[in-house]
């Protein structure tokens, strides 16, 4: 049997600052955190990481992190022989994570991006090529949001990620701001 992952996933980054923390205290249980940070200083980073990690762990959230691997990650993102997730922009990629026997593939970037200012996106359609037939779960990114994973989840993502998609600010979660605009009023 297939083991189910996150719909919904946070790509941790610098940029986000201190809005991680709300983030993470809003994000729904069972969402996922793909803890990456790397321009933050090694000792840094590894306390950040603990932070995140006892958090998660409270919010019933997956945690993988990018290689190297920290201690108490469930799982390793990157281009690693046995990791988790595998980052991809191409087929080629794609079946170099199969072949490196990668659970999810995080296909990129189906939409326009601050991550990668002028690259071109893939559109949702070849993005799905990417993987299809594969065998392995796609998650959706570059310029997602809520809003666009209800439009592509048809074309058979088995979830999305963003940095920027969180909202912050509020006492209600994620999944119940996406159900209020989801219902007219």
């Amino acid at each position: 049997m297939r083991r189910r992952y996150p719909e919904s996933w946070l790509m941790t980054d610098e940029r986000l600052e201190d809005r991680l923390w709300p983030i993470l205290l809003h994000m729904p249980p069972g969402s996922g955190v793909v803890f990456r940070h790397r321009a933050t200083p090694p000792a840094e980073r590894r306390a950040l990481f603990q932070r995140v990690r006892r958090i998660a762990r409270a919010r019933r959230l997956l945690l993988l992190a990018v290689d190297p691997p920290l201690p108490g990650s469930v799982g390793i993102h990157g281009r690693v022989s046995g990791a988790t997730s595998w980052p991809t922009h191409d087929r080629g990629e794609a079946l170099a994570g199969v072949r490196a026997n990668t659970k999810l593939l995080f296909v990129s970037p189906i939409f326009a991006t601050r991550s990668h200012p002028g690259a071109a996106a893939l559109g949702p359609i070849k993005a799905r090529r990417i993987g299809q037939g594969l065998g392995v779960a796609m998650i959706a990114m570059g310029g997602m949001d809520a809003r666009r994973w209800r439009r592509i989840r048809h074309l058979g993502f088995a979830g999305w990620a963003g940095i920027d998609a969180w909202p912050v600010g509020s006492s209600a979660s994620i999944i119940d701001r996406q159900k209020r605009k989801a219902v007219p009023t």
